[in-house]
């Protein structure tokens, strides 16, 4: 080894500026990349949430209707649930008095059915203080009957998302058609005994 070549190394100690702003850079767009994909993450998880949700109620209400289905005349009763404003929390009435020895009448019942179905849908059924935290995003929902078998209900759940997606405008039930509507959409059959 030549005595210039061992004094080069000698001199050279420890990292120059350009490597520690080089570093410095790497590391902090590793950390804005990881703040990126945990926001994003947390959004997804909300729309999970909110789409589960939305499910869950659809199937709670086609499960109410079912329950009523044997009821006198399961046609009329059946077709009393087929509304377009479920959006608003004042429908329907708590069936709190007793009509017949078995519980409510059937009208009331439905009437009850469609109080507490509005009220889980914007988030009236739980509440922190007097501020609703349950429910979904700007829900509305519709029930419509199918004019060529009186059996056969759709049920639509529509909410507002936090993020724009494409709508293709499938039903438009109570949200106004935007970007950010997101709609559940069951069909049921519902026999009558």
């Amino acid at each position: 080894m030549n005595k210039l070549s061992y004094q080069r190394k000698k001199q050279q100690r420890g990292m120059s500026f350009i490597e520690v702003l080089v570093g410095l850079v790497i590391l902090v767009t590793g950390i804005l990349g990881a703040v990126a994909m945990q926001a994003t993450a947390k959004q997804g998880s909300f729309d999970a949430m909110q789409r589960s949700l939305a499910s869950s109620l659809a199937q709670d209400i086609i499960a109410r209707m079912r329950a009523n289905a044997p009821l006198i005349n399961a046609n009329l009763t059946l077709r009393a649930y087929a509304r377009n404003d479920y959006d608003d929390p004042a429908v329907g009435v708590i069936c709190n008095t007793v009509n017949t020895a078995d519980g409510c009448l059937s009208a009331a019942m439905i009437a009850n059915d469609r109080f507490e179905w509005g009220r889980a849908l914007t988030g009236q059924d739980v509440m922190q203080g007097a501020r609703p935290v349950g429910g979904l995003v700007g829900a509305a929902a519709c029930i419509i009957q199918d004019a060529g078998d009186v059996n056969e209900y759709t049920v639509i759940v529509s909410w507002q998302a936090r993020s724009a997606t494409s709508d293709n405008a499938a039903q438009n039930c109570g949200v106004a058609d935007s970007r950010n509507r997101r709609q559940v959409v069951v069909q049921a059959f519902i026999f009558n005994i």
